[in-house]
């Protein structure tokens, strides 16, 4: 059974010649029906003249170059206006002089280059067949010429206009096609961040402290286990967001959960940072997107704890209220580093970018007693 509703489609597939040739074939076919004899435009109103073999080559002339209208516009437009001419000089007033406007429209619409010459050279040879119907007896007069022209002026300015609005709404979309690119890339870096930078930055922190634990076996082993633990929990997140990137694969971008502090903190601990963690209220109502956000908060401040204070007192406290979430760590002045490597600071503005889309607040900077303090004010959207 043949499916009406993807006709449409199957068409647009066609090349243009193809779809363009139906138009020509009707205008040069209803030419020389005998019914429709002398039904065309009449330019000077000669007297009509009957069809003789001439006309048949006049009127596939005149219609069948609309066939490459959209591939060749200006050719297309040159046959058909020498095709006029001569229908008109003639006599025939066929019904394929209705090309002519067609082939202008597109013309203004399809032609890329030379588009001034192309209106100059097209108003210069109107002149000469205004003249030449005048000395075959033409009682057009000035007003009937100057009324043709601006109707066919017209019919070009109209196919102008669809040009410069097709040409708009490509340079839309391309617009529209960069941004959604750009944003995918900040989407995927910020991921690519926030996954990498905190295992890797514990794991380069243990690695450090394990070269002073060679005498203390027992703590070596347990150092050298964290290592292990977070390496692999590295890799099972690289491996889902990889899995996420893959349009063929199908996941689900993972989406951290509140309840998931506890580990997280637990994470920073083992890799020698002393951690306080205080959470208030109830996690329940927080949406997804906002617990994300409050997640990554916590997990940024801790890696640059681990990072630039290694060893320092750290205190992360989370409160639920009914319509946001409220974030605070800080962290007290720097301990024993290990020489943890630099940061860019794409973390901290991710953090403010992510949170100022919900309408929340964020800050970040250090404080006068020398500690370093990040908030985040999170909207959850729950009812009050």
């Amino acid at each position: 059974m043949i499916d009406l509703r993807s006709a449409p489609d199957r068409w647009r597939r066609w090349n243009v010649t193809v779809r363009d040739l139906p138009l020509a074939l009707l205008l040069a076919v209803m030419s020389l029906m005998p019914a429709l004899q002398n039904w065309g435009t009449r330019l000077g109103n000669l007297p009509d003249r009957p069809l003789d073999a001439l006309a048949v080559g006049v009127a596939a002339l005149q219609a069948l170059p609309l066939a490459v209208r959209r591939r060749w516009p200006a050719g297309c437009l040159a046959l058909v206006s020498l095709g006029f001419a001569i229908d008109q000089l003639r006599g025939y007033h066929m019904v394929a002089g209705t090309a002519l406007p067609i082939a202008l429209l597109s013309a203004g619409a399809h032609l890329e280059r030379h588009r001034r010459v192309t209106m100059l050279l097209a108003t210069a040879a109107y002149v000469p067949l205004a003249v030449a119907l005048e000395r075959r007896g033409a009682a057009e007069g000035l007003t009937g010429y100057v009324m043709f022209y601006l109707a066919l002026t017209l019919a070009w300015g109209i196919g102008a206009w669809l040009r410069q609005t097709r040409a708009a709404e490509a340079e839309r979309r391309q617009r529209v096609a960069e941004a959604t690119r750009v944003a995918e890339r900040t989407r995927i870096a910020r991921e690519l961040h926030d996954v990498v930078t905190h295992h890797v930055t514990a794991m380069v922190v243990q690695a450090e402290s394990a070269r002073y634990l060679t005498a203390a076996p027992e703590r070596l082993e347990q150092t050298l286990t964290a290592i292990t633990e977070t390496g692999r929990r590295a890799i099972t997140d690289l491996r889902h967001l990889l899995d996420v990137l893959n349009p063929d694969h199908g996941a689900e971008p993972r989406t951290p959960s509140i309840g998931e502090l506890s580990a997280l903190v637990e994470q920073t601990r083992r890799a020698g940072q002393p951690v306080e963690f205080t959470e208030e209220g109830r996690s329940a109502d927080v949406t997804g997107t906002a617990e994300a956000v409050a997640y990554r908060v916590v997990q940024e401040a801790l890696t640059n704890a681990l990072k630039y204070a290694h060893g320092s007192r750290t205190v992360v406290y989370v409160r639920h209220g009914n319509q946001e979430t409220t974030v605070e760590v800080s962290t007290d002045g720097p301990g024993t580093s290990g020489g943890s490597p630099g940061g860019s600071g794409r973390g901290l503005a991710g953090l403010r970018e992510r949170v100022r889309v919900l309408g929340g607040e964020f800050s970040a900077g250090r404080q006068p007693d020398g500690s370093f303090v990040v908030r985040a004010r999170i909207p959850t959207g729950s009812p009050s």
